[in-house]
C-alpha cells in the first residue's frame, strides 16, 4: 500500500508547463504587432535564425546521452515540421485574418485535440467525459465563428488556419513525449529549431530579397528577439522539462494558460475588447478543456 503514495507531486514540472504555455499565449498576441511590419515567412525565418544563434551551445550531445538513432531523427523532424514549421505558418497567417481574442478561444481547444490525436495515433480510448469536453470546446469555437461582431475581423480562412495550428500543437505534444524519453530538453529544443530553420529558409530568403529592412523600429527588433527566444528556446525547454515528468494527457490541461495569456495581451497591448459572446465562448472552451483533461476519481485515488 505504501507504493501508492510514494510518488511525490511534480510541482516543478507543473510550474514549467504552466509558464511555457503562458509564454506561448503571450507571443501569440504580440505576434500581431510583428506581422504588421514583417511578412510571415521572413518573420519565421528571423525567429528560427535568431534562436539558432542563442541555442548554439545546446546542440552538442551530453556525455551520458545516447546517440541519435533513425527513429529519434524521424521524430525530431516530425516534431519540428508539425510543431514548429506548420504551427508557425498556420498561426501567423491565421492571426493576420483574425483577432488575438478569437485566436485565444480557438487555441483553447488544444487539450481536446491532444485527446483526439491520442486516440488516432496511440489507440487510446476516449472516455465519455473527454468526448463531452471536446464537444464543449467545439461549441465555444462555433460561437465565436457565428458571432456577428467578430465576422468583420475574423475570416473563415483565419479560423480554419488557427484550428489547423491547434492540431499541429497537439501533434507537438504527442511526439514530444516520445522524444523526452531519450533526449535532454535542451538538445530537443536546439535540434527541432534547426530543422525549422532549414524548412523555412527558402521562403524566408524569397521574402527577404524584396523587403525593406529600414521599416522596423528598434522596438520591433527587440520584440522580435523576445519572440525568437520565447517561441523557440524558452518555451520549448520549459515544456520538454515538464513533459519529461508528466504524462502527455495530464500535461495537456496546462494548455488552458495559453488562451488566457493571449486574451490578456489582446486586451492590454492591442486594444481589443471582450464582450459577452466571447466570454461565453471562453467559458465553454475552458470548461471543455477542464472536463477533457481533469483526472478522474480513480486517477486521483
Amino acid at each position: 500500500m505504501a507504493g501508492l503514495h510514494s510518488a511525490p507531486t511534480p510541482w516543478l514540472a507543473y510550474a514549467c508547463l504552466a509558464l511555457s504555455t503562458s509564454l506561448v499565449g503571450s507571443y501569440v498576441g504580440l505576434s500581431k504587432i510583428l506581422l504588421a511590419v514583417f511578412p510571415v515567412f521572413l518573420l519565421a525565418w528571423l525567429r528560427f535564425g535568431s534562436a539558432a544563434v542563442l541555442m548554439a551551445g545546446w546542440v552538442r550531445r551530453d556525455a551520458d546521452e545516447a546517440r541519435l538513432d533513425a527513429r529519434s531523427r524521424r521524430l525530431l523532424f516530425l516534431e519540428s515540421f508539425v510543431g514548429n514549421f506548420l504551427f508557425s505558418v498556420c498561426l501567423l497567417f491565421g492571426l493576420q485574418l483574425s483577432t488575438a481574442v478569437v485566436a485565444g478561444v480557438i487555441m483553447a481547444g488544444i487539450p481536446a485535440a491532444v485527446a483526439v490525436l491520442s486516440r488516432l495515433v496511440l489507440g487510446e480510448r476516449i472516455a465519455p467525459r473527454v468526448m463531452a469536453g471536446i464537444m464543449l470546446s467545439v461549441s465555444g469555437i462555433a460561437l465565436v465563428a457565428l458571432n456577428r461582431e467578430d465576422q468583420g475581423q475574423t475570416t473563415p480562412w483565419g479560423a480554419a488556419l488557427l484550428l489547423a495550428a491547434v492540431f499541429c500543437e497537439a501533434g507537438y505534444v504527442v511526439i514530444g513525449k516520445q522524444l523526452t524519453a531519450h533526449l535532454s530538453p535542451k538538445r530537443i529544443s536546439a535540434l527541432i529549431n534547426l530543422w525549422g530553420l532549414a524548412l523555412v529558409t527558402p521562403l524566408g530568403l524569397w521574402q527577404a530579397l524584396s523587403y525593406d529592412f529600414t521599416l522596423p523600429s528598434g522596438q520591433h527588433w527587440a520584440l522580435l528577439l523576445f519572440y525568437a527566444a520565447a517561441a523557440s528556446m524558452v518555451t520549448v525547454w520549459l515544456w520538454m522539462t515538464g513533459l519529461k515528468k508528466v504524462p502527455a494527457a495530464q500535461a495537456g490541461v496546462f494548455m488552458v494558460f495559453l488562451p488566457i495569456a493571449t486574451a490578456l495581451v489582446g486586451l492590454i497591448f492591442l486594444g481589443e475588447r471582450i464582450g459577452a459572446p466571447q466570454l461565453l465562448a471562453y467559458g465553454l472552451a475552458l470548461a471543455g478543456v477542464l472536463l477533457a483533461t481533469a483526472p478522474s476519481a480513480r486517477q486521483k485515488a
